[in-house]
C-alpha cells in the first residue's frame, strides 16, 4: 500500500480538527456529560470510522479495507478493556466529575501521540528485521495466557509506572484541585495541581498497554497507515465511551477471555504467516476476511455469554433474597402463634 505524503498529512489534519472541536466543547462547558450527549458522539465517531474503512475498501481494495477494519476492532475492543483502568485511575485521584471529560480527552491526545511514535519506531524496525515478528507473537501468546489465568485480577488495583513515579518526584504538586487549571500559585510558588498528574497517568498508562495492542494490529496489518489510522480512531471516541458505558464494564465479566483469545489467535497467525514468508511450506497464510470472522465472532459471543451470565446470577440473587425473605416470614409466624 503506497501512501502518499499528502494523505498521511490529510488524515492528520483532519484528525487533529476532530480532536481541537472536542477540546473546544469539553473547555467551554466542563460537565458530566448525558447518556443520551455520549451515544450520539460514540455514534458519531464509529460511524467515521465505518466511513474511512470503506473508503479504503474502495481506494485501495479489499485486502486493506478488511485489515483496517480487524486493526480497528481489536484496537477498539481492547481499548474498551483499558476502561477499567482508566476509572481505578479517576477513583484514585478523585477527580471532580465535571472535569473527569479534559482529563481523558488530553490523557488520550498524549497516548495518541506516544502510539504515533511507537508505530513509526516499529513500523521501521519490522522492515528491517522481520524476525521481530516471532517475538511479537510469542509475546502476543504471553499475554493471551495471563489473561486466561489472571482475567482482570490485575486491574484491581492502579499501579504507578516509572514516568508518572518521576513526574510526582521532580513536580512541586498540591494536594488539591484548582478548578481545571493544571498550574497554579501558592505563598508565590508555582506548582502543579493534581489534575496534571492523573493526564500523566492515563497517558502513560495507556502507552503501556500499547504493548499489547501495537503488536496486535501489526499482527492484521504490516501498513503504517492502517496501523495509525486504527489506533486513532479506537481512541478518539474512548472519553465518550467512558460515561457511556462506565456502568456497564462490570457486566463485561467474560471481556478478558475473549481478549485473551483474539491476542492469542492473532499471535498464532504471525508466527505462522512469518515461517510461511521464511519457506515454510506447511504454515499456512490466515487470509483478513478469517481473522475478521474470529475477531468479530469471539468478541460478539463474549459480550452475549457475560450478559446472561449477569442475568443468570442477578435472577438467583433475587431468588435467593425472596427464599430469605419467606423463611423469615416462616420464623415469625411460628413464633407468633
Amino acid at each position: 500500500m503506497n501512501t502518499p505524503v499528502w494523505a498521511w498529512l490529510v488524515t492528520i489534519a483532519g484528525l487533529a480538527a476532530i480532536i481541537c472541536f472536542d477540546f473546544y466543547l469539553v473547555s467551554r462547558n466542563p460537565r458530566h456529560p448525558s447518556l443520551r450527549e455520549c451515544t450520539l458522539w460514540v455514534s458519531g465517531y464509529v460511524s467515521l470510522a465505518v466511513l474511512f474503512g470503506l473508503g479504503v475498501l474502495l481506494l485501495a481494495g479489499p485486502q486493506y479495507g478488511g485489515e483496517f477494519f480487524a486493526g480497528w476492532i481489536t484496537e477498539y475492543s481492547l481499548s474498551v478493556d483499558n476502561l477499567f483502568v482508566f476509572v481505578i485511575i479517576m477513583s484514585s485521584f478523585v477527580v471532580p466529575r465535571e472535569y473527569r471529560q479534559k482529563v481523558l480527552l488530553i490523557g488520550i491526545v498524549v497516548a495518541l501521540l506516544l502510539r504515533g511514535l511507537f508505530i513509526a519506531v516499529g513500523a521501521e524496525a519490522i522492515t528491517r528485521f522481520d524476525w521481530l515478528f516471532y517475538v511479537f507473537g510469542a509475546f502476543l501468546l504471553y499475554t493471551a495466557w495471563k489473561l486466561l489465568l489472571h482475567g482482570d485480577d490485575e486491574e484491581d488495583e492502579f499501579k504507578e509506572n516509572a514516568v508518572l513515579r518521576t513526574a510526582k518526584r521532580f513536580l512541586p504538586a498540591t494536594d488539591t484541585y484548582d478548578g481545571a487549571r493544571l498550574t497554579t500559585r501558592i505563598d508565590g510558588r508555582k506548582m502543579v495541581t493534581p489534575m496534571l498528574i492523573v493526564m500523566i497517568a492515563i497517558g502513560t498508562t495507556d502507552l503501556l498497554f500499547a504493548l499489547d495492542s501495537i503488536p496486535a494490529i501489526f499482527g492484521l496489518t504490516k501498513e503504517p497507515y492502517l496501523v495509525f489510522t486504527a489506533n486513532a480512531f479506537a481512541l478518539m471516541g474512548l472519553r465518550q465511551l467512558f460515561f457511556l458505558i462506565g456502568g456497564l464494564l462490570d457486566k463485561l465479566v467474560y471481556l478478558s477471555k475473549g481478549l485473551a483469545i483474539v491476542l492469542g489467535f492473532i499471535g498464532l497467525k504471525l508466527i505462522a504467516e512469518t515461517l510461511h514468508h521464511h519457506g515454510v511450506s506447511w504454515a499456512p497464510e490466515v487470509p483478513i476476511l478469517a481473522s475478521l470472522g474470529v475477531i468479530v465472532g469471539t468478541l460478539a459471543i463474549t459480550t452475549v455469554a457475560s450478559l446472561l451470565k449477569v442475568r443468570r446470577d442477578r435472577s438467583r440473587a433475587l431468588d435467593e433474597e425472596l427464599d430469605e425473605a419467606s423463611d423469615s416470614d416462616v420464623a415469625q409466624a411460628t413464633t407468633a402463634d
